[in-house]
């Protein structure tokens, strides 16, 4: 039947056998992580995410690593994540970028990202449309938690 779990398990163990590097394992992420879609244009689930993702909460995250997953150049970025409220986490971002920004990618970096409170399931995205200002009170607000 359409949508059960045993087909939703089985698309799962594919991609992870075509891709090793884009497994829960390579990314560091645990069992929650739903896994990378073959195609996010082609799954409603990624649909949702990605909508729910624009309107989430900011955070900062430092870039782990990155993954090209096809020529677009759609990327899979790494990421250690720090929250407003304290807490972290490795957070995947699932991204298309332009050359230009491909070639920028340098571990270390920090970017502003949106994540789902609620759902805590690994996802992020790059928020490109982050006020530089509430980006910087982020910012100070995380380093001054690390002083004291």
């Amino acid at each position: 039947m359409f949508g059960s779990k045993k087909s939703k398990k089985k698309l799962d163990d594919m991609m992870a056998q075509l891709r090793p590097d884009l497994s829960r394992e390579s990314l560091g992420v645990g069992p929650d992580f739903p896994g990378v879609a073959p195609n996010p244009l082609l799954s409603g689930d990624a649909r949702k995410r990605d909508a729910e993702l624009r309107t989430g909460a900011l955070a900062l995250g430092v870039l782990v690593d990155w993954r090209e997953v096809n020529s677009n150049p759609r990327v899979v970025l790494m990421l250690d994540v720090e929250t407003a409220g304290g807490s972290s986490f490795r957070g995947i971002a699932d991204e298309a970028l332009t050359i230009t920004e491909l070639t920028r990618l340098a571990p270390g970096q920090t970017l502003p990202v949106r994540y789902r409170p609620a759902v805590m399931d690994h996802y992020v995205a790059l928020a490109r449309d982050a006020d530089p200002a509430d980006v910087q009170r982020l910012s100070d607000e995380i380093a001054s938690r690390k002083r004291t």
